[in-house]
């Protein structure tokens, strides 16, 4: 039987839409190719199941009804041999806003001591933004880079920041943005023990686990172990997966009772708890039907990052493209060009029309020895290729004015 065909070439005019990623540039000529969200349509049964709810004409507030934990422990359980109660889930509206609410419980259960949270940085930048609003501390547990180009756990260094008495919980980003990195049982299983050795938390944000590269797996932390799985938080959420970030819809998957407890009181104190009418259908739709199409997708933003490599060791051999295993985030050094971040991404934004990440967001602090871009490919090939030639067109004079360097 012949799988279905979807179509991930069109581009589709996101100008007036309010959407963020395109409306919040004023210069309509700018291709944005920054915020974390994708240029295609989501799964045609998402858009099925919306029309028939939108078509009910009535959007009360929302019970989630059985139909929807069936569906995610569904997927989760044939896809990744997760099985999730019922009980086991505090669905919300994002993973940042739970992420927030963790950190306060946690604070509030440590008596705010000298709080701190452990990440592996780079790293999604939100990670840092709710540290600070709780008042910890942020502690920096900085990936390493092997012989490869690949980033690596520095676990020594893990070991001695979890065995600091005041750091209390690991934000662990698996897989990993910006890296890209799918971090390997093997690793994840180093993690846990050290993190159980000293009694820390580990919530684990795994909002991109769907968009591995085909024969790339990804394995939940939580699975790993019962002692494990009793001592985390799981995120999770099908808005990375397709495409539907603006329906807010999240869920924490917490298997410990005295836990939950905890955290669904700071999700009451935050008002985070009452979820989106449009989000339960998505996710009833997305983990019910979506797999054909996630297939497909993932079959293209893998080519569309073959696309990046061979361009760039085409037209830019002198910026290094990190391997990675997952995401559609490219992420680029460009400490070639002699610029930090801050400035190079100006630079392509003002003389090419071309908005990216800066690399200096997934840090705790500006870093202006060093030169990173993230760059979103999840779009249309011809809009890849389209903001390659404007990155190669800013970057190409900046490499060859450099003056050659003492041998």
């Amino acid at each position: 039987m012949s799988q279905p065909q979807f179509d991930f070439d069109t581009v589709i005019n996101r100008h007036g839409s309010g959407s963020f990623k395109w409306d919040s540039t004023p210069d309509t000529n700018t291709l944005p190719m920054f915020v974390a969200d994708m240029d295609f349509r989501t799964a045609p049964a998402i858009l099925d199941a919306l029309h028939q709810r939108i078509d009910h004409g009535v959007f009360g507030y929302t019970w989630i009804r059985d139909e929807y934990y069936e569906a995610l422990n569904h997927w989760f359980s044939s896809r990744y041999g997760m099985a999730i109660g019922r009980e086991e889930v505090l669905p919300t509206l994002g993973v940042v806003p739970a992420i927030s609410a963790i950190l306060r419980a946690e604070a509030d259960h440590c008596g705010h001591r000298d709080f701190g949270v452990i990440v592996q940085t780079p790293v999604y930048h939100c990670f840092f933004s709710c540290i600070r609003h709780q008042g910890a501390r942020i502690v920096e547990n900085a990936l390493q880079m092997d012989e490869q180009g690949r980033y690596q756990i520095d676990f020594d260094d893990l070991e001695q920041k979890a065995a600091h008495p005041g750091n209390r919980v690991m934000l662990l980003c698996h897989p990993h943005n910006p890296s890209g990195r799918v971090w390997s049982r093997e690793e994840l299983q180093r993690i846990g023990e050290i993190c159980a050795r000293h009694q820390v938390l580990v919530v684990s944000d795994e909002i991109h686990c769907d968009l591995t590269f085909p024969g790339i797996g990804h394995t939940p932390f939580a699975t790993l172990s019962p002692e494990f799985g009793a001592s985390c938080i799981t995120l999770n959420s099908p808005s990375k997966t397709f495409n539907i970030a603006g329906l807010q819809i999240a869920n924490l998957i917490i298997q410990n009772p005295t836990l939950r407890n905890r955290v669904r009181k700071a999700m009451q104190i935050h008002e985070i708890g009452s979820v989106n009418a449009l989000g339960v259908e998505s996710l009833i739709a997305a983990y019910q039907q979506g797999d054909h199409w996630l297939e497909a997708l993932r079959d293209y933003l893998y080519q569309n990052y073959r696309t990046i490599q061979q361009f760039l060791q085409e037209q830019l051999p002198e910026l290094t493209l990190y391997p990675q295993d997952s995401t559609y985030l490219a992420w680029i050094n460009c400490a070639a060009t002699g610029l930090d971040s801050a400035i190079l991404s100006k630079r392509l934004l003002e003389e090419g029309q071309l908005r990216i990440s800066s690399g200096c967001g997934f840090l705790p602090a500006p870093d202006p020895q060093q030169c990173y871009i993230r760059l979103n490919f999840a779009c249309p090939n011809v809009l890849l290729l389209d903001g390659l030639q404007r990155l190669a067109h800013v970057i190409r004079p900046l490499l060859t004015d450099r003056p050659l360097q003492p041998a």
